[in-house]
């Protein structure tokens, strides 16, 4: 028994210094262990991403100070301002303004019923979108590339790597940590979208009921009826212009048929006349 188990104690000892002895395989077969494989989306968890469009009619006179106190108040709740923009009258053209915000879904409520209180909510639209296997993708591709540049660099430290192995593995190394950062930014912008709701707030101005009759309405039909006149005008223009090259024709061709009548109505004339009798005494 002591033989046996020496000679199965050899054979272990020459097939482990047969494997470290074996040739060393090409690079790209030493990567084996570093090959990225696509995991299953199997998680039950979804990742909505969900919108808010609310039109808020006001005051000219409030706009100002209503946009003001939206922007103020986003900062005192779980709120971020991802733009907002103002316009104040000019001419004819009406003020209006918006802001874009990203919310934390337990301050949405909040935030819905301090914009009700600044004046009357004219729409309001909701958008969900599924974004669960976008989400799953980007988080499989960040533990595999992950998992493949720790390989890597697991590589670059073997004492026994060639020259040329060492920089193939480097160039690969730098193409995958590039692709890490990039999916990693991806997914950044994708949790921000999922974990967090946005909101668009569109502040429109409503129209004074007291300057809409009287000379305003005298003055909006005097400005159409220029208008009409304007079109009307140009569109005789247009008619004359293109009849202009018909007249070449027309003219001459009309002057020729009345020529022609009139010397058929002259013998004509000639030929029914009877002719004079002489009378002899």
């Amino acid at each position: 028994m002591r033989k046996f188990d020496l000679l199965i104690l050899t054979a272990l000892v020459f097939v482990a210094t047969g494997c470290r002895l074996k040739p060393a395989a090409p690079v790209a077969e030493r990567w084996g262990d570093a090959v990225m494989v696509k995991a299953s989306a199997g998680s039950s968890l979804r990742y909505i991403a969900e919108g808010h469009k609310v039109e808020v009619i006001i005051a000219e006179s409030e706009l100002q100070k209503s946009w003001e106190s939206a922007v103020a108040f986003c900062g005192t709740i779980q709120c971020e301002v991802v733009s907002s923009s103002i316009t104040t009258r000019v001419g004819d053209s009406i003020p209006s303004g918006v802001i874009s915000l990203r919310v934390a879904p337990d301050d949405l409520k909040k935030l819905f019923t301090f914009i009700e209180k600044l004046g009357s909510i004219a729409q309001h639209t909701t958008e969900r979108q599924d974004k669960t296997t976008v989400v799953v993708d980007a988080e499989a591709k960040i533990k595999n590339l992950t998992s493949f540049r720790d390989n890597l660099r697991a590589m670059l430290g073997k004492p026994s790597a060639k020259v040329a192995d060492l920089v193939e593995i480097q160039k690969q190394l730098t193409d995958t940590q590039s692709q890490l950062d990039s999916e990693t930014a991806q997914r950044k912008i994708l949790a921000n979208e999922t974990e967090k709701i946005a909101v668009e707030i569109s502040f429109r101005v409503e129209r004074n009921r007291a300057n809409g009759g009287g000379l305003s309405q005298i003055w909006n039909a005097l400005r159409e009826s220029g208008s009409i006149l304007a079109d009307s005008t140009a569109s005789l223009i247009m008619t004359i212009v293109a009849v202009i090259p018909w007249l070449i024709l027309i003219v001459p061709a009309a002057w020729l048929v009345a020529k022609a009548w009139r010397i058929l109505k002259l013998r004509r004339n000639r030929t029914v006349s009877p002719p004079s009798s002489t009378t002899s005494l």
